[in-house]
């Protein structure tokens, strides 16, 4: 069960947010300014990060740096009154991952906290096993007895973020977002010739097969 730290300092939306979690099945602590949550990390392992900038004490700036310079490579979700490019240019400099601008949207921000697991899951295992097929992310390979196949960047990504959750169905927008970014130009299009490639690539396989869900997206199937 993660671990996710709230750091906001208005107690409704603190309370709200930490109901939401609850629900989703994370464990939840929370705090209320930014020295208050740099306190709790000595005290418990904390998978992810959602904090709101403007905060007493330390805000959320200032508790980002401090973490990103005692090298803790956790997601942080970054709260924002307002998205401008000035506050992204200083989030994303002192070391966020992701945004989100108030009144927050909790069907969204369930959305993006399972987006940024999934993607520090990815980074930390580094290794996947399905059945006798081994995906390592260091060498972007697929090993399967005697092959191996070596995969550009985003379709070695694309396939390990849907063998991460076997039968668990991502639409193209959620691929998008977690493998190309945000920010990227591509469109979802770009989901489904990543999808035919691995196709060809992997087809027949053993141990895992890509399936189309009509009129939503992709899953993986392990097959062993």
């Amino acid at each position: 069960m993660p671990t996710i730290l709230v750091a906001e300092d208005d107690p409704s939306l603190r309370k709200l947010m930490e109901a939401v979690l609850k629900k989703e099945g994370h464990h939840v602590l929370s705090a209320s300014d930014g020295k208050e949550a740099l306190a709790l990390f000595d005290r418990a392992q904390i998978d992810l990060l959602i904090c709101d900038i403007m905060m007493p004490d330390m805000d959320g700036y200032e508790l980002t740096r401090t973490l990103r310079q005692q090298k803790n490579t956790l997601p942080i979700l970054m709260i924002t009154v307002k998205e401008s490019k000035e506050e992204k240019v200083q989030g994303f400099t002192s070391g966020t991952d992701d945004y989100m601008v108030k009144p927050v949207d909790m069907e969204e921000m369930i959305l993006r906290v399972a987006a940024l697991l999934r993607r520090s899951r990815i980074a930390n295992e580094r290794v996947l096993k399905v059945g006798r097929t081994v995906l390592d992310l260091d060498t972007m390979s697929v090993a399967h007895e005697q092959t191996t196949t070596v995969l550009p960047q985003k379709e070695f990504l694309l396939l390990f973020t849907l063998l991460s959750y076997p039968r668990q169905i991502f639409t193209r927008q959620q691929l998008m977002d977690q493998i190309w970014g945000r920010n990227s130009h591509a469109d979802e299009r770009t989901v489904d010739v990543h999808i035919r490639r691995l196709r060809e690539k992997f087809a027949s396989h053993p141990d895992f097969d890509i399936v189309t869900v009509r009129g939503l997206g992709y899953k993986a199937e392990r097959m062993s």
